[in-house]
């Protein structure tokens, strides 16, 4: 291979003052042959905890398999990953959000550390797939991004199952609507195998936002995780990479504006997660692509909201993939004039060529013509007002209410508004209000599946609202304004809300506000005083000491 494939390497394989290098690398396998070759890592977020990334080993083999074919040499590494799924409504999944900066942070460091030439990295669960993206917009190599893929559907009779179903479940046993047994059911048959959870939900959402964003091959993200043509995507992506290499295409000429506006399109367009407002946001930052939380608002205006995907559609990932894939999803857009067809892909063609040879099967009943979309605009809002001036984000691609006006019902943790619902102390018009769970206050802003899963499976999904300067999981459905900012533990007025108070959601005018007087706010607010520090050391106090509001994407600086 020619010198100018190795860039950065010869900084460790070349010379004679290298030979100790060398000689380290030779004892685990390596040979000259392989070090006179670019040298191209391998970032794989494998874990043995949960379904979303348990066979991305598999995956790694054949990615290192193609960067061999196309004259590369591998070196694999891994860094960590928390299941969202696993660790919801528990402490844990205070970490979450915390593992997307140490995901970046740690593949950057091996990356810088060892002089890649290129870059794969290969994600599945919820922050891998951001932390990937933001690693590779950071050093700015040849490199793109595979997504795992969606596990298949459970099945429980007739039905299609995911693992919404099973959050839903324990709240409707908690309601006496179904018996214990009946909740064994569906917790045994929800998961069948391996790969990410299977509606539109965070994984998904972001595995669609990478295609979108061109630094994943369009087609190959959407393939679920234990089909054939998995471990085919896998073997191209580690041909593709030798490519980019051979033409030094990089993140920065992928990762523009253009390719985000195309992104949030997608978002809108699939009734997708809340959390890529908090995803994109942090992308766009470390590409150096100005983006504002209204922005997703205005793009999500002008798309329609076509995919009839979980959780408030009928179908799952899998589903998807046999209507026409992600490819198809990206024409329907391209057609009707949404998408800047233009931005470049990591294949080294546009986007807009990329999805022009989508085909779509027969009958297909997964994506709406955009003549007959499920909603005429998409499904993210950004509302402001007294309890959000720096805004907050509420999914509506299903039936939501555009209006409610209820009594707050105040919590300061997660796990108290949790036990409230299952007390069935909650009711009709209520406004669940949980605070003290945003970046900093939580710290790392928790996902509240578990309790807006269990007022849904309370039967209170169509009749109480909640907000939160938390999360939402990809599953969260209903009435749910999240990522509230400035949150409770930066003084926000979210802290100065009181039980009974009124609280109002404005979808049509984009407001959420307390009916106090702004007096009354103003005095409320004088008095707070800030809690004290859930954690004194350790990586949650740092990250909480270092954390930016959700506004800006929750960074750390």
């Amino acid at each position: 291979m020619a010198d100018n494939l190795k860039p950065r390497s010869r900084a460790i394989t070349d010379g004679p003052d290298r030979a100790p290098s060398r000689s380290m690398l030779k004892s685990i396998g390596f040979t000259d042959e392989d070090l006179a070759r670019p040298i191209v890592g391998v970032a794989n977020t494998w874990i043995e905890i949960g379904p979303c990334n348990f066979h991305l080993r598999r995956l790694a083999a054949k990615v290192k398999e193609g960067i061999r074919a196309a004259g590369g040499t591998p070196m694999e590494f891994n860094t960590v990953s928390i299941s969202d799924g696993i660790s919801m409504g528990a402490e844990g999944m205070k970490c979450s959000l915390v593992s997307r900066e140490v995901i970046a942070d740690s593949i950057e460091l091996v990356a810088r550390g060892n002089h890649f030439d290129a870059l794969v990295c290969i994600s599945g669960c919820d922050k891998t797939n951001p932390g990937v993206v933001m690693a590779l917009a950071r050093l700015d190599i040849p490199g793109l991004a595979l997504y795992g893929g969606s596990i298949a559907p459970g099945h429980l009779g007739e039905r299609d199952l995911t693992i919404q179903d099973v959050f839903e479940a324990v709240g409707a046993y908690a309601g006496g609507k179904i018996d214990a047994q009946q909740l064994k059911a569906i917790e045994d048959t929800a998961c069948p195998g391996a790969g990410a959870c299977g509606g539109q939900f965070t994984a998904n959402t972001m595995s669609t936002v990478m295609e979108f964003l061109g630094i994943s091959p369009l087609g190959s993200n959407g393939i679920p995780a234990m089909v054939a043509e998995k471990d085919e995507a896998a073997f191209s992506t580690g041909k593709l990479v030798m490519e980019l290499l051979r033409r030094d295409i990089r993140p920065s000429q992928i990762l523009t504006r253009k390719a985000v506006e195309n992104a949030i399109a997608s978002v809108a367009a699939t009734g997708g997660s809340t959390n890529a407002v908090l995803h994109l946001l942090a992308i766009a930052r470390e590409a150096g692509v100005d983006l504002t939380i209204d922005d997703f608002d205005s793009i999500s205006s002008r798309t329609p909201l076509i995919a009839d995907l979980k959780p408030g559609g009928r179908f799952v990932a899998s589903d998807l993939y046999t209507a026409g894939g992600i490819q198809l999803l990206a024409k329907r857009l391209l057609e009707g004039g949404i998408l800047h067809a233009d931005a470049l892909t990591v294949t080294g063609r546009s986007l807009g060529d990329e999805a022009r040879s989508a085909t779509e099967t027969p009958g297909q009943e997964v994506l709406r013509p955009l003549a007959n979309p499920l909603k005429a605009t998409g499904g993210l809002v950004i509302l402001h007002g007294n309890l959000a001036p720096e805004g907050c984000v509420v999914k509506v691609a299903g039936h939501e209410r555009m209006l409610h006006r209820g009594p707050a019902r105040v919590f300061d943790r997660e796990e108290d508004a949790f036990q409230a619902v299952q007390r069935q102390e909650i009711k009709a018009k209520d406004v669940v209000v949980i605070r003290y769970e945003g970046p900093k206050g939580g710290p790392g802003m928790r996902e509240m599946l578990a309790v807006t899963a269990a007022l849904v499976g309370a039967g209170l999904g169509d009749s109480v609202a909640l907000l939160t300067d938390g999360r939402f999981s990809g599953a969260t459905h209903g009435l749910m304004a999240g990522h509230v900012a400035p949150e409770a533990a930066s003084g926000g007025p979210i802290a100065a809300v009181r039980n009974g108070d009124t609280i109002v959601f404005d979808i049509a005018a984009r407001r959420l506000d307390v009916e106090i007087s702004e007096a009354e706010l103003r005095s409320r607010l004088g008095a707070w005083k800030a809690p004290a520090a859930r954690y004194t050391r350790g990586v949650m106090a740092k990250y909480a000491k270092l954390v930016s509001s959700a506004s800006e994407g929750a960074v750390t600086r």
